[in-house]
């Protein structure tokens, strides 16, 4: 899954993506308000953590903007602030929770997960089966047969794409836009690695390559 963090301390900003990247997820970190709201409207993620106080724009504007718009994407909401109107304010613009600094990292997590498994009981299902196989976004857990497999949290958040589009091509150029930050630079056929990796773990023959395209994630005829 793929967060977006805007957030102007850029200490804490930075020490909060490399936390939520070592949990498993893609997180591109921006600074101000307008270039967070112009990276939410284009970029399809999967939770936005938000701070309130920003250049450019506030978060009280990015967040009723994007609602305005139609984006349902979960937002959780910092700020140095603490009374019950900022709260309530942050509520009303359409903020699905609110954190106030200092936080505990540890809850912070808590929190983007709980938001993470809402948005997945009113859409799509956080579990996926594909044959064999049953992909566990929200206990980040897979199981083949019944025995659980462990993957690395690179090898998963793969695993995640192909298994939310089983049956789909899926191409290399989507993989990483899920699953590499936006500043990633490195070489594309990283994703080939990882594939590689998944098929020594999971059976060659539920990914398959289609010449050109991408990869697909099928159960085995």
């Amino acid at each position: 899954m793929r967060l977006l963090i805007v957030e102007d301390e850029r200490r804490l900003a930075l020490s909060l993506a490399k936390g939520l990247t070592a949990e498993g997820y893609a997180v591109d970190v921006v600074h101000d308000g307008l270039t967070g709201l112009r990276r939410a409207t284009e970029t399809p993620y999967d939770l936005i953590v938000l701070d309130i106080m920003l250049p450019g724009m506030n978060g009280y504007r990015i967040c009723a903007t994007l609602r305005a718009a139609g984006h349902d994407v979960p937002i959780l909401m910092l700020t140095a602030k603490d009374g019950e109107y900022d709260e309530a304010e942050g509520l009303d613009t359409g903020a699905d929770d609110y954190l106030t600094k200092p936080f505990s990292y540890v809850v912070l997590v808590a929190r983007v997960r709980a938001l993470l498994r809402r948005r997945g009981r009113h859409g799509a299902s956080p579990v996926r089966t594909v044959g064999p196989l049953r992909v566990d976004s929200a206990a980040r857990r897979v199981t083949r047969d019944g025995a659980e497999i462990a993957l690395t949290t690179k090898e998963f958040a793969v695993l995640e794409q192909l298994a939310e589009r089983a049956g789909e091509v899926v191409s290399k150029a989507q993989i990483l836009e899920h699953v590499w930050d936006f500043a990633y630079e490195g070489d594309p056929n990283i994703v080939e690695v990882y594939v590689s990796a998944l098929r020594r773990k999971l059976g060659a023959e539920l990914i398959r390559t289609v010449r050109g395209a991408g990869y697909r994630l099928e159960a085995p005829r």
